[in-house]
């Protein structure tokens, strides 16, 4: 037999001199033929170098990809060194490849979905892609979407109730009227920027994550008649020590110094307690700090961090599970005032 290097059913059927649908059986019907002929078949394919019909052109007959692309809110390279994020994923990962279902992560800084729209049976979004147009898209496509950490006009979505969560944490932070607060906040501006946050910039006042959280902690200063200065709210643009560092620095040089940071997230969080520890202020005894998320480091460092817990794992899971059941529910998930010595 001659070798080829591009086989198709036809051709492979021609060389082996049988016909097309005995070499499909030979595949996807094993019923159809007997034991020693599929064999004889399938090794004669295989010493050709063809391994059997092509998945594409059959997935797009089917109008079946067994492919849901993750829409994730940044980078993926950002994002997959994310341990929150990294969660998320294994615990949508550990639902789909039960049931055969491939993974494609799909970046928040592309362009638009067309790339990916007609390959993927469709997509679960993990918070609010960084370019805006991917949100209107998503609203529109042909195809199933799960939101996770926000929602659009469509039904599937998985959430925490972030403001009461912050609310609660900053509750447990806040003492008095006297306490002097900055706030440590997580893309709190579209734009990719390392700045304080006024009243002239142009917040989203929507249903961002950080804009929840926001949210809660005012609730919690209005509560106690704590005022917050006009220029003690960051923003960081990504939950990295990197730019987290740099915030802690400013704010912990301001005067007066603040005594309790509220941080939008646990990396915010150790980054401004590295830093603290660094300048010889004790916690929480000088200054208490609390962050939001619940991820394993904060929970080693010392003194351990007071925080929200959110199991990442499980939203993953359940985001999975309403995509592949097709259900159309708003899915709210439970979360944990988890208290360290931080704050």
């Amino acid at each position: 037999m001659s070798k080829k290097n591009h086989w198709t059913l036809k051709s492979i059927a021609k060389e082996l001199g049988v016909s097309n649908a005995t070499v499909s059986n030979a595949f996807n019907r094993p019923d159809q033929l007997s034991k020693s002929r599929r064999e004889s078949i399938l090794a004669a394919c295989k010493e050709l170098g063809y391994f059997g019909p092509n998945k594409a052109a059959q997935s797009l007959r089917r109008g079946k990809f067994n492919i849901v692309a993750l829409v994730l809110p940044d980078s993926i390279e950002y994002m997959v060194s994310d341990p929150v994020a990294s969660s998320f994923m294994r615990g949508v990962a550990s639902v789909l490849e039960k049931d055969g279902i491939n993974l494609l992560l799909f970046s928040g800084n592309s362009e638009n979905l067309n790339n990916v729209v007609d390959f993927v049976d469709g997509f679960i979004c993990y918070g609010r892609p960084r370019n805006q147009s991917l949100v209107e898209q998503l609203k529109t496509v042909p195809k199933h979407v799960v939101t996770v950490d926000f929602d659009i006009d469509r039904n599937a979505s998985v959430n925490i109730n972030n403001e009461q969560a912050s609310y609660e944490v900053a509750k447990h932070a806040l003492h008095n009227k006297d306490d002097q607060v900055a706030i440590l906040g997580l893309r709190l501006l579209d734009e990719n920027v390392l700045c304080r946050v006024y009243d002239h910039h142009e917040c989203e006042a929507g249903q961002s994550i950080a804009h929840q959280r926001l949210r809660g902690y005012q609730q919690a200063l209005s509560e106690l008649d704590i005022p917050i200065a006009e220029d003690r709210i960051w923003n960081i643009p990504e939950s990295s020590e990197r730019f987290a560092s740099i915030a802690a620095k400013e704010a912990l040089c301001s005067l007066p110094r603040p005594s309790v940071l509220l941080c939008m997230s646990d990396l915010i969080a150790l980054a401004a307690m590295r830093e603290a520890i660094k300048m010889g202020l004790k916690i929480p005894d000088d200054i208490r700090i609390v962050g939001f998320d619940g991820i394993d480091e904060a929970q080693r460092f010392v003194p351990k961090l007071t925080t929200i817990h959110q199991n990442s794992e499980e939203k993953g899971a359940l985001a999975a599970n309403l995509f592949i059941t097709k259900e159309e529910q708003k899915a709210l998930i439970n979360y944990e005032l988890q208290l360290g010595q931080s704050g």
